[in-house]
């Protein structure tokens, strides 16, 4: 929002991800300053949820955790750092499924998160914020748990996302 002074809409009304339209923008722009973001100072010192942190805290080493992020490779390392930082206590693997930008051409072992899973084999529950990657999940056996974001219409608030997490104890 800070550099985009033109933009209208605050993030509690995201209804659809990526919100290139309802911001006003190509998706390619939105997509530049998502990466223009990520690749920031500012999303370095970006706070965990601190529900989620107290989550980890009472209940993390209940699991065996893993990160699996649909980003570009060019803020892949700053998005491990990040989770790292904040979570290597409880998440000592990070993975990427690269998000692809126009002209990039790297080797595509998987082509989405359910690719990643489907190979890995030892995942038994995907935590996500996007309804596809929890049905896609749920369809190779996965038991997927929705994390409530505006444009995912989940029907639990974040304190019983966790809840259902923490019943799987």
């Amino acid at each position: 929002m800070p550099s985009h002074p033109y933009c209208s809409i605050n993030y509690n009304e995201i209804s659809e991800n990526p919100p290139h339209e309802l911001l006003g923008a190509s998706k390619s722009e939105y997509l530049a300053s998502l990466d223009e973001f990520r690749l920031s100072e500012i999303a370095k010192e970006v706070v965990p949820v601190p529900e989620v942190l107290a989550w980890f805290h009472a209940y993390g080493d209940n699991f065996r955790h893993l990160a699996l992020t649909a980003t570009p490779l060019c803020s892949a390392p700053g998005s491990a750092a990040w989770v790292m930082r904040h979570f290597s206590q409880w998440i000592r693997s990070f993975h990427v499924v690269p998000s692809l930008r126009q002209g990039e051409q790297i080797p595509l072992y998987d082509k989405s998160k359910e690719d990643f899973l489907r190979w890995w084999g030892k995942v038994d529950i995907l935590v996500d914020d996007s309804p596809t990657n929890a049905t896609l999940a749920e369809a190779i056996g996965i038991q997927a748990v929705l994390i409530p974001r505006p444009w995912n219409q989940s029907r639990l608030t974040l304190t019983e996302a966790l809840g259902v997490l923490t019943k799987l104890i």
